[in-house]
């Protein structure tokens, strides 16, 4: 004993996650039971990869293949059991019936969705849990799989912001869109009529936030985000090459300080503030186990990894060469399979939501 005085443990907020790689301490993963068929639409037709729309348009409304669900619920379940034996506390959402037909005065949806991916509908930033104002109809009502975590986190001194509820008229999508040819200028679905995103198509680093244009996320929606932080945190909007964008963690992820992976075939330029970042392109991806009638991703997926701190990256297993790159570049791999889950529309990185990580609000440029 040296006789210093036993300074006490400052605890963090039970919500606090300012980056995607300080050491994660609490998370929520996802579920896919009662996952539907969403309704055809013009913001599906402009995300969806070509060789699904026959599936969409015929099956809106009604369940996802059983024997897919059940696969998809299996690794979700593995991933939880693994985060949980790393040391993280693990929270799911609850159970709800996405078999229900529901609307408003303007439109009317035969379903929603599911609850398997939390990245998508809600956005924590610091201590604040935001919804998100989500694009697709189907899923105007999916955080509230979500809410009983929610309030249990704000009556525990979270924040809890819920954006402008989005009231998807007719004119917020662009009746005009075409989709883009190669080497052509970039139009997407959504019109500016008012603020809608999805939380995915954000990626944050501290005090900045890098933010993807896409047809889920328009540029008021981007606008209010920024409003909303305020001067505190820096929104910066990246452009890249991909013809259907929706979501931007396929394409633009930062792993640690100073170490960014980016998707080679939509990234033509990095943003000047990564100048002293190691930027290193993925290699191609190895792509799906097998093909699906309704896969909702492009093979890229395999990008949407989850870190557990600056040093161990969650990746998924078929992906070999991303593993051994990542391994070359100081990373320790923890392997999951989550070939179920990516054509139902995510991996490690999508189906989960980090609430809390050891750290403090830093600038990082």
């Amino acid at each position: 004993m040296d006789g210093s005085p036993c300074l006490p443990v400052q605890e963090l907020p039970v919500v606090n996650s300012y980056n995607e790689w300080d050491p994660l301490e609490e998370v929520i993963v996802g579920v896919i039971d009662g996952a539907t068929v969403p309704q055809w639409h013009l913001a599906l037709e402009s995300t969806l990869p070509g060789e699904s729309w026959d599936f969409y348009r015929k099956m809106g409304g009604r369940p996802f293949p059983p024997e897919a669900v059940d696969a998809a619920r299996g690794q979700l379940d593995d991933l939880a059991e693994l985060l949980a034996r790393e040391g993280v506390v693990v929270r799911r959402p609850e159970l709800l019936d996405f078999s229900r037909p529901f609307g408003t005065p303007e439109w009317a949806s035969p379903a929603g969705l599911y609850a398997a991916m939390p990245r998508d509908c809600l956005l924590v930033v610091g201590d604040e849990i935001i919804e998100a104002p989500m694009a697709w109809r189907s899923r105007y009502f999916e955080t509230h799989a979500f809410r009983t975590l929610i309030k249990e986190y704000f009556q525990r001194g979270a924040r809890w912001t819920a954006a402008p509820h989005p009231e998807l008229h007719d004119e917020l999508f662009d009746a005009c869109y075409e989709h883009p040819q190669p080497d052509g200028q970039m139009q997407y679905a959504l019109t500016e009529f008012e603020p809608t995103f999805d939380a995915a198509d954000f990626i944050r680093c501290g005090r900045d936030v890098f933010a993807q244009r896409s047809n889920v996320t328009n540029q008021f929606g981007i606008d209010w985000l920024q409003s909303h932080l305020g001067s505190e945190y820096s929104i910066h909007t990246v452009e890249f090459n991909d013809p259907h964008p929706m979501h931007i963690d396929a394409t633009f992820m930062p792993l640690a300080p100073g170490k960014l992976l980016v998707n080679p075939a939509r990234v033509n330029g990095i943003p000047p503030m990564f100048r002293d970042w190691e930027v290193k392109a993925a290699p191609p991806p190895v792509g799906p186990a097998r093909k699906v009638a309704f896969n909702m991703c492009s093979d890229w997926i395999g990008m949407n990894v989850l870190m557990l701190d600056p040093e161990r990256v969650i990746v998924e297993s078929r992906e070999q060469p991303l593993i051994d790159q990542l391994r070359k570049w100081g990373f320790e791999t923890i392997p999951v399979d989550l070939s179920a889950c990516h054509p139902l529309g995510g991996g490690a990185h999508c189906c989960t939501l980090d609430i809390r990580r050891r750290g403090t609000l830093k600038s990082y440029f």
